[in-house]
């Protein structure tokens, strides 16, 4: 009682913050009752019937379901294996160099792109690999090669959506590897020179091997985005044609609960999302644990 008398002003603080996430994040949780009713807007939440697992039951029957979980998983292992390889490749990249000046342009430059939104990206990326006279194909033409239709050919558009997602995300995620290396003790690369190792051999044996807990602990977490492939990406450049290479879950719930108007059914399929997320949530954090020693408490 003494310790709460105390800290009063601090869990004050925080009562804001946790009224929020009370509002926003709990309370629309009553929604997922929607996944068990058959429920019509004109009649209402309580008037609706209890259908038990009909709505999945129906969406496992549904062809697209699996489609869209075969792209989702697909695409969102893509981004989370680059997701923690590029920004590991540009943090050590950037660590080499020594003009501070140019440091800080090139971090600025390579950070610039995760500020823009995806609707605007996506309108520019469209511009750059438009198979007409977008700069990507101009230049295959001067190679002598021909035009490539990235975002309306089902043989190039993952490729395309994961490597338009590491130059928007990839600046943004060295961060957390940057601080990392500044935790490197000094001392260490002095005796490395001493020994005779080079620039490489001081990020094989001394950088590497300092920043190894960091990416384990990166690497474990980032598990719980493996049914997360980007809804705001891949509805802003899907089309008709790339439906089959590029329809996930999120693009099929928005499609089944916003234009079709069945809510029940675009519940019942947010909600096995969510359940097989929270697993791999539980997974990372387990994971975490063990190979990096990360707790929440």
């Amino acid at each position: 009682m003494k310790k709460l008398k105390r800290e009063w002003p601090f869990h004050l603080m925080l009562l804001p913050a946790v009224v929020m996430v009370i509002i926003f994040c709990y309370a629309p949780m009553a929604g997922i009752s929607l996944a068990f009713l058959d429920y019509k807007p004109a009649r209402g939440l309580a008037k609706a019937p209890f259908v038990g697992w009909k709505h999945f039951e129906t969406l496992f029957s549904n062809p697209n379901f699996f489609l869209a979980l075969k792209n989702t998983v697909i695409i969102a292992g893509w981004k989370l294996a680059t997701g923690l390889a590029v920004p590991l490749a540009l943090a050590l990249l950037l660590n080499e160099i020594r003009k501070s000046w140019f440091k800080r342009l090139t971090q600025t430059l390579v950070y610039l792109p995760y500020f823009i939104s995806w609707v605007l990206m996506a309108g520019i990326i469209i511009d750059i690999f438009s198979p007409t006279g977008g700069i990507v194909n101009r230049g295959l033409e001067m190679l002598g090669a021909e035009p490539v239709y990235f975002l309306g050919d089902n043989s190039w558009t993952r490729f395309t959506i994961v490597l338009t997602n590491i130059w928007k995300e990839a600046g943004w995620g060295t961060i957390i590897f940057m601080a990392a290396l500044t935790g490197i003790d000094l001392n260490l690369y002095e005796a490395a020179v001493i020994d005779g190792a080079g620039r490489l051999k001081q990020m094989w044996h001394v950088t590497l091997p300092g920043i190894i807990p960091t990416v384990v602990l990166v690497g474990t977490l980032s598990l719980s985005n493996v049914l997360n492939a980007g809804f705001d990406q891949i509805y802003n450049l899907m089309s008709g044609v790339t439906m089959e290479t590029l329809d996930i879950i999120d693009t099929l719930v928005y499609r089944i609960g916003v234009e079709n108007g069945q809510y029940s059914l675009a519940t019942a399929a947010g909600l096995f999302k969510s359940v097989v997320s929270c697993f791999f949530i539980v997974l990372s954090y387990k994971l975490a644990d063990r190979f990096a020693g990360y707790k929440i408490f």
